[in-house]
């Protein structure tokens, strides 16, 4: 299904889990609770997705593109989001525990409530996002020594 365009499509519940979807378009697709857990979705087209209440564990993301996303209450642990463009993305009280976002942007990101336990922030653009509430214990937030 690797660049395929899925624009606006409701892929409500759909179980995607371990799916090679690089380069895919999800645009303003609906992707609420879907499991999406290990699948590749590198430089992937999520902007304006749907994605609240997903599972994401454990997938790559690298180079993706979530511009405005929902992705309140979505399991990312162990996600590889490195330098992804999550700008004005919504992850209010999600889980992203491990998650890998060297490089990434989350400029004017809505955090709120969000579980970053022990992910890797290095060189992560936060201008302007809400981190009110967010958990960054055991964060790192330089290069790894």
């Amino acid at each position: 299904m690797s660049e395929t365009d899925f624009t606006g499509a409701d892929l409500a519940g759909a179980n995607l889990s371990g799916a090679t979807l690089a380069g895919t378009i999800f645009s303003q697709a609906n992707l609420h609770q879907a499991i999406l857990s290990g699948a590749n979705l590198s430089a992937a087209d999520l902007n304006e997705a749907n994605l609240s209440e997903a599972n994401l564990c454990g997938a790559n993301l690298r180079g993706a593109t979530l511009n405005g996303a929902d992705l309140n209450h979505a399991d990312l642990r162990g996600a590889d989001l490195s330098g992804a463009d999550l700008g004005l993305v919504r992850l209010f009280g999600a889980t992203l525990r491990g998650v890998h976002l060297n490089e990434a942007n989350l400029s004017r990101a809505k955090l709120s409530r969000a579980n970053f336990f022990g992910a890797n922030l290095n060189k992560v653009n936060l201008t302007d996002a809400d981190l009110s509430e967010v958990d960054l214990s055991g964060a790192l937030f330089g290069e790894k020594s």
